[in-house]
């Protein structure tokens, strides 16, 4: 009987530990989308809920995302500058490679009139940006790779982003402007390309059934 009990009582464990990770995927996928819609404020509340429960959620496969970062990055849109800093500076704790957490933090800092360091984060993010692009563009060409920036849309707004930086004649309305705009794209360009990589898997796929006999 003790081991009938231990064991039910492991089972509910384990249903109760997957419904709460659905709920966060769910609320974190409410959240995004909000963001991305221009409502920050509600994206705001669910973002900070899905941190509180749990700071290592990710996002995202070929170009993975933090809660963290989405919430700093949220925390800017609105205008509370101080914590978004603080917040994308904990997203970087815990993945240096978050590149839109980096990308936000530099916006932040340059806000704030740090734009020292602010410069430094944004040319570091737009370079790693880039490269992503040019790695799985080049890496995965035949498979999910050729669906992402395939206008090259993206890496032409970093490339002329960076040789303004270079330059040292920085416009500093139009560098926020276009970091601002890199962040929603990208995160735009991911769903872009899960969507694009769906259709024609499904266009093969019925191609290849109406070639049956």
């Amino acid at each position: 009987m003790k081991i009938h009990a231990v064991l039910v009582a492991l089972l509910l464990a384990v249903v109760l530990s997957g419904c709460a990770s659905l709920q966060t995927g769910s609320d974190f996928q409410t959240g995004r989308n909000a963001l991305l819609t221009g409502k920050s404020e509600v994206a705001l509340s669910y973002f900070e809920s899905v941190a509180e429960k749990n700071p290592k959620y990710f996002y995202g496969t070929a170009y993975r995302q933090g809660v963290l970062g989405f919430l700093g990055r949220t925390q800017y849109t609105v205008g509370q500058l101080p914590q978004a800093q603080k917040t994308l500076e904990r997203a970087l704790a815990l993945d240096q490679d978050d590149d839109s957490a980096r990308l936000y933090l530099g916006l932040a800092l340059a806000r704030s009139n740090d734009r020292q360091r602010g410069i430094s984060e944004i040319a570091t993010s737009m370079k790693s940006i880039h490269e992503f692009l040019e790695w799985v563009t080049q890496a995965h060409r035949f498979s999910f790779g050729q669906f992402w920036d395939p206008t090259r849309n993206i890496r032409s707004a970093i490339e002329t982003d960076l040789a303004m930086i270079r330059s040292n004649e920085i416009d500093w309305p139009r560098l926020l402007a276009d970091g601002e705009w890199l962040g929603k794209e990208i995160d735009e360009e991911s769903d872009r390309a899960r969507y694009d990589e769906v259709r024609e898997r499904r266009r093969q796929n019925d191609g290849g059934s109406s070639s049956q006999p």
